[in-house]
């Protein structure tokens, strides 16, 4: 009999559900020591208030913009990207902690959302790409 391989991105959601609030926590202590206990409370829940008010606002410029890109007829992907980045970006501005809030700001920030973009589009592409056999730079 043969054994089932589990996929690696079940294996990496697994880890990540265990780590990230491990270190989670981890950064919420150390910064506890160094400035106390309620100013970290107040720190954390000043970045939540910040970030509710960061999505709501680029939520609604990236819809404006996704709105006038289906009326004019244009292909809207980079509206949508950008619709996802902010959406994934608010969720993890939702989730209480230093280090998700500090990676929700980069997907949702005007000035790091294209950087992300690019990361995700290369991360899209190396997926296809290696489930259809293609090597990058190989066709002819």
């Amino acid at each position: 009999m043969t054994k089932k391989r589990r996929p690696i991105v079940f294996t990496v959601l697994v880890i990540a559900l265990l780590v990230v609030p491990l270190l989670e926590i981890l950064a919420i202590v150390q910064v506890g020591r160094v400035i106390g206990g309620w100013p970290t409370i107040g720190l954390l829940l000043l970045l939540s208030a910040i970030g509710a008010w960061l999505v709501r606002r680029e939520g609604s410029r990236t819809w404006d913009a996704l709105r006038e890109a289906l009326a004019t007829g244009r292909m809207p992907a980079t509206q949508l990207v950008d619709a996802a980045l902010v959406l994934v970006g608010g969720v993890l501005l939702l989730a209480p902690g230093f280090l998700s809030d500090l990676l929700g700001f980069f997907f949702i920030l005007p000035m790091t959302r294209p950087i992300t973009a690019r990361w995700l589009q290369a991360a899209v592409e190396r997926q296809l790409l290696g489930r259809a056999g293609i090597v990058r730079g190989t066709a002819r």
